[in-house]
């Protein structure tokens, strides 16, 4: 079954924009592959892309390996007539030599010095948090912003969350009223009441975890965390404090139904008992709830 690009939805990290965009700016050909059809298994999603600049850079990837050269050297001819190219690889394809080890076919698109005005309008949408229409020729793609955690708490596991979400490349923000926690990370905010921070905003695509020992602090956190469109909710504890986040939840007017979009349990791991686990664990569980946005 062949997976086709029009209307494809994908996460902006796959489309390597900035270095396009960048190259364009300063007057630098540029070509953008991007995976229009599947076959098969793939390495990588239909609307992940690769950029090739005239002068031969490279940026981001089409599979493990296997086609990338290939591919430069078709984008730099693309630059040179200034013609679109579809390739064919693996079933299917005229380059018997390039087989894909996973057995199955790639169709790519290949557009020579795309529109800039659209990927300057896409990206625009993109810093903004919204899902951005990037429509260049023939390929339509809906691109959407980044995966972003709002990480509040205090101690070792508010750090290990935080540390292991920033090196695997997405977007994180941390808050915490205890200035030891937040030594050392980046976009991290003391923040000494238990209020909502201001200017900080909720999207669809933003993951909100509690790591709290002292649970007084969440009822106002989670209040405004259940009443937003984030896709991920959750709060350490075990299931006394659990019950009593519930009740005090209730007191404060909200809803039963609201509640019911809290993580339980919080991780995937059951019963972890150091801060790393259950920073893997509760890691693994907002990027596996994730694949459903």
């Amino acid at each position: 079954m062949t997976v086709t690009a029009p209307l494809t939805r994908i996460c902006e990290s796959e489309l390597p924009l900035a270095p396009l965009r960048a190259a364009l700016r300063r007057g630098e050909p540029a070509a953008l592959a991007v995976i229009t059809g599947v076959v098969g298994a793939s390495y990588r999603p239909v609307g992940a892309g690769m950029v090739v600049t005239a002068g031969g850079q490279r940026f981001g990837n089409l599979s493990s390996g296997c086609i990338e050269r290939d591919v430069e050297i078709h984008a730099r001819a693309a630059l040179a007539d200034g013609q679109i190219r579809a390739l064919r690889y693996g079933q299917g394809s005229p380059w018997q030599d390039l087989q894909l080890p996973c057995g199955g076919g790639l169709d790519i698109l290949i557009l020579p010095c795309p529109e800039q005005a659209a990927l300057e309008a896409a990206t625009l949408a993109l810093q903004r948090r919204q899902e951005a229409e990037l429509i260049l020729g023939p390929l339509h793609l809906t691109l959407l912003p980044e995966l972003r955690f709002l990480i509040f708490g205090k101690g070792p596991e508010t750090r290990a969350l935080a540390q292991m979400a920033r090196a695997a490349g997405y977007l994180t923000e941390v808050f915490s009223p205890d200035p030891e926690t937040l030594e050392g990370l980046a976009n991290a905010r003391l923040t000494p009441g238990p209020d909502w921070p201001d200017g900080v905003a909720i999207d669809p695509r933003t993951a909100v975890a509690l790591f709290f020992h002292d649970h007084d602090r969440e009822p106002p956190l989670l209040a405004k965390a259940l009443t937003s469109e984030a896709f991920f909710i959750g709060a350490q504890g075990s299931a006394r404090a659990a019950a009593a986040r519930d009740e005090a939840l209730l007191q404060a007017g909200l809803p039963a139904t609201a509640l019911s979009r809290l993580a339980r349990p919080f991780g995937l791991i059951p019963s972890v008992r150091d801060p790393r686990s259950l920073a893997i664990s509760v890691l693994s569980q907002i990027l596996d709830r994730a694949r459903s946005l």
